[in-house]
């Protein structure tokens, strides 16, 4: 249903309790089909972290990461978050990638400055023989519990995204048990046994999509699937330890919810020369990295997918004019068009970012876009 001025109202599901699929701002789910809005969306990847000093506070007082997106009521405080700041135009589940090798009882971790780190990284063939798919409404509880806890606060204000780490990416950290710079491990064993690593992979890859569909389920209206790790590997490696079992993630999604179509984001780092084969996954949209030029991708993939992205994440450290200038090139090198267009970072934001800085970005992206838009309207009218 639409409101008297025809934006899309929050409707209730009675049976489900949770607002309605489309919500009163639903630019963001429009942009990823390709349908025209009247702004470029933006949300930013890490949008609800260190950076906010409330955020820095929370955890503080509840004494860590994991406590945070442990706890539903904890998880959905954070979500929202950012939103109580700067008007963006979606919502993303606060979690971590790192839930699902959790689950399957490898130990995860958190240390200070360090990050990340398993307790039982994956280095011998009897541990990866065990690996089991962990069921996303036992172990995982608490993520799709965080999501409908969520969807229920934002009251259809703004659409929530659900995410999962891609196989490959999973499978880095479980191998490497953390942080890498060199990938040593998992590398070794891809070329060493790879029978191992896609025993690994096929694990991954069928934890991730039933921990993306619980999602769905729970009220996400759409999914991502970050592949950070992905553009580490050699093209002949992409494309047999990464893209494929991305794509049998993307295959198995709910594609509708509700009557409403669920989309898919699929965001590989350093994959700049692979948009083409990532864009014919099946996903609707392809998230950039910053070192991809914006209006080279559009005219690579064409109109099989929108496109989100990809301001570098250090310009949040310049002046607010100078980012609103930086913003400003990234949708002109899109094209004037900015139809399929969600404006994000090419990366995460950053914990030293100011925070009144990103709210000098969205301002600026919904100013520059409007105005673009209706300047393009005028046109049309003539």
């Amino acid at each position: 249903m639409r409101d008297e001025r025809g934006a899309l109202r929050p409707e209730t599901n009675e049976a489900s309790g949770t607002s309605a699929v489309r919500s009163s701002n639903d630019a963001f789910l429009r942009a990823l089909f390709r349908e025209e809005t009247a702004h470029t969306p933006i949300w930013l990847m890490r949008q609800a972290g260190r950076y906010l000093p409330e955020y820095r506070a929370l955890r503080e007082r509840v004494g860590s990461f994991a406590r945070l997106y442990k706890n539903p009521a904890l998880a959905c405080e954070v979500a929202l978050m950012p939103l109580a700041r700067f008007p963006l135009d979606a919502a993303i589940v606060f979690s971590d990638i790192l839930t699902i090798p959790d689950a399957m009882g490898l130990g995860l971790s958190f240390v200070e400055n360090e990050g990340p780190k398993f307790e039982r990284p994956l280095r011998d063939e009897r541990a990866i023989r065990k690996l089991f798919v962990p069921d996303p409404f036992d172990r995982l509880r608490y993520l799709p519990d965080a999501v409908s806890v969520t969807r229920h606060a934002l009251a259809g204000s703004v659409p929530l995204i659900g995410f999962s780490g891609s196989p490959f990416t999973l499978a880095c950290y479980m191998v490497e048990g953390g942080v890498s710079k060199d990938y040593r491990f998992v590398k070794t064993m891809l070329y060493d046994r790879p029978d191992l690593m896609h025993r690994i992979l096929d694990v991954a890859a069928d934890a991730a999509l039933v921990c993306l569909n619980a999602q769905i389920e729970s009220g996400a209206q759409a999914v991502m699937v970050f592949d950070s790790c992905g553009g580490v590997l050699s093209t002949a490696a992409f494309r047999e330890f990464s893209l494929p079992y991305t794509r049998r993630i993307l295959e198995g999604l709910i594609a509708e919810k509700d009557g409403t179509r669920i989309p898919s984001i699929v965001f590989t780092k350093g994959g700049g020369a692979w948009l083409e084969s990532i864009a014919a996954t099946g996903c609707a949209s392809l998230a950039l990295d910053w070192m991809t030029e914006l209006g080279e991708a559009r005219r690579r993939v064409g109109a099989r997918v929108s496109l989100q992205g990809n301001l570098d994440p250090q310009v949040l450290f310049a002046a607010p004019e100078r980012i609103a200038a930086e913003a400003e090139k990234v949708i002109d090198a899109y094209g004037a068009d900015a139809t399929g267009l969600v404006f994000n970072l090419g990366h995460g934001v950053s914990q030293f970012t100011p925070p009144e800085h990103v709210g000098a970005l969205v301002e600026a992206v919904h100013r520059y876009s409007r105005k673009l838009k209706s300047t393009k309207k005028s046109r049309l009218r003539r």
